[in-house]
């Protein structure tokens, strides 16, 4: 009995101590993208106000959606799951360096990469929702790039560093992640 009693024991203790984690799912602003999970006990008031910035510098991999624009669209949908209105929720991207190829139009891309440009579909999808998508100039200009090669909706600033103190003039906090 006493040995039962210590494996039931452990084996209980073992149960408790493995966390359990619950379904990632996408929803309910981007269907496609922004895969999270809501955490029990947590919930934000309706009226929550979000300005935030988002820098990306770091390039996809060749086939693959640009990481850094699948976060915006996560944190859009775990704050709207989570109660926040979605028209309290203002995201910007500040794209610079390599991941300024991102950005362009298939046309474009494929001209540089012999592919389809994989972003295409999230970035139109971020615009649709009204994320602002700001490329920097001085980006665009060392890759011999012009406006019209990027996907519509697209923004030019002076630069990243111009883009990121306009948006905190304008209330914007800039995301770490």
């Amino acid at each position: 009995m006493r040995k039962f009693s210590y494996i039931s024991t452990t084996a209980l203790l073992f149960m408790v101590a493995i966390p359990v984690f619950a379904a990632f799912s996408t929803g309910p602003v981007f269907e496609k993208y922004g895969r999270k999970t809501l955490i029990e006990g947590v919930s934000l008031d309706n009226s929550a106000q979000f300005n935030v910035a988002f820098d990306v510098a770091s390039k996809s991999a060749e086939d693959k959606i640009n990481r850094n624009f699948d976060s915006v669209a996560r944190f859009m949908n775990m704050h709207v799951a989570s109660g926040v209105a979605q028209k309290n929720i203002k995201l910007a991207i500040v794209v610079h360096g390599s991941a300024t190829l991102d950005l362009l139009t298939n046309k474009t891309y494929q001209t540089k990469h012999n592919a389809p440009n994989p972003n295409i579909a999230i970035v139109n999808a971020l615009l649709d929702e009204g994320v602002k998508i700001i490329v920097c100039g001085q980006s665009m200009s060392a890759h011999d790039l012009s406006p019209d090669q990027f996907v519509d909706g697209v923004e030019v600033s002076l630069s990243a560093m111009t883009a990121h103190a306009q948006l905190q003039q304008q209330g914007y906090t800039l995301n770490p992640f």
